[in-house]
């Protein structure tokens, strides 16, 4: 079968959370999802905060190494702009976005397809950034979980190691354990 090379049009808007702890899969499922629109002829923009550079300064990568390219953004205004011309607009690592990522996502949602990923808690268990206003509008959720790294239960946590009390600290596993709520609280007891 010979894939057709015109331009499908995407009658599908609104918003899309993708949301959970680190190490869940947030970031892999976005590439699988920017792939299949890819794959059926829609123009995706992907975007990333400029400060996310762990893998790059233009690209997302998951855990397990599947990438994709993306453009850098400091304000998230500067989205609206970018994505003139796409069908569909994928964020990664929403929480690191400022606050106007909300109203931002709001207005394109309205015409076109948004899908976010991001952590939907920081590492003391709070909301992070935008994401629970995010995750209150957003005509989608999907919820995913990581495996605790003390005990192997459903991780729905993010510990960080690390005494470094900064709220934005970039790292994976040299910096962050995925944790069941039961060892969340016991590490986070013991820290006390």
């Amino acid at each position: 079968m010979i894939k057709s090379t015109t331009r499908k049009s995407v009658q599908k808007k609104g918003l899309e959370v993708i949301c959970g702890s680190m190490f869940s899969g947030k970031t892999k499922l976005l590439i699988k999802k920017i792939k299949h629109f890819q794959d059926n002829n829609c123009n995706v923009k992907v975007f990333k905060p400029a400060i996310d550079i762990r893998y790059g300064n233009e690209k997302i990568v998951s855990h397990d190494k599947s990438e994709i390219c993306a453009i850098p953004i400091k304000k998230s205004e500067d989205i609206i702009t970018e994505s003139k011309s796409s069908d569909i607009i994928a964020i990664d690592e929403a929480q690191f976005f400022d606050k106007d990522i909300i109203e931002v996502c709001k207005n394109l949602s309205e015409k076109k397809l948004v899908i976010i990923a991001g952590l939907d808690m920081d590492y003391l268990g709070n909301g992070f950034g935008p994401m629970p206003r995010l995750i209150k509008i957003a005509n989608q959720i999907t919820k995913l979980h990581a495996t605790c790294d003390v005990c192997g239960g459903k991780a729905c946590h993010t510990y960080r190691k690390s005494t470094d009390d900064n709220k934005i600290l970039l790292g994976g596993k040299d910096n962050y354990l995925a944790l069941c709520k039961k060892c969340f609280i016991k590490n986070m007891n013991k820290d006390v």
